[in-house]
């Protein structure tokens, strides 16, 4: 599996990708308010990393740089339990250094489980009633 930074040929490819997974995981809000359109709107100033296999992108991460921020990590449904956002993750540490932050819908326990097993921790959480989400940290102490 390759990850590389996106460029403006993957777009199309990123957008399914972005509004699949979040047709299929979000269930939490109406989907059918989503369009192909929010991946551009969602991405703006990000740099977007992909993870490919045989010309076939599997998922993308969008970083914040100037905040070392990841802002999104998406693997699409077909390719999830793959190691996909695992390695997209780890590449986006590598981009960004430590400490770098992410924000994680607080519904979303599936994405909240990953992070944790991979050594991010929750430190507050933010938000509205039906909007909220935890902030979570990862740096490497030496």
């Amino acid at each position: 599996m390759l990850i590389r930074e996106a460029n403006i040929r993957d777009y199309p490819q990123l957008r399914q990708i972005y509004l699949d997974s979040r047709r299929e995981s979000f269930h939490w809000v109406n989907t059918d308010e989503m369009t192909l359109d929010d991946f551009d709107r969602d991405t703006l100033e990000e740099q977007i990393l992909l993870a490919e296999e045989n010309a076939h992108i599997l998922g993308f991460a969008s970083l914040y740089v100037p905040n070392r921020f990841i802002h999104n990590l998406f693997v699409h449904p077909t390719a999830a339990g793959k190691g996909v956002g695992d390695l997209l993750l780890k590449r986006a540490v590598a981009e960004l250094g430590t400490p770098v932050t992410l924000k994680c819908v607080s519904e979303n326990q599936i994405a909240l489980n990953f992070y944790k097993k991979r050594g991010w921790k929750a430190v507050v959480e933010e938000g509205e009633p039906g909007a909220k989400y935890w902030v979570l940290i990862y740096e490497v102490h030496t």
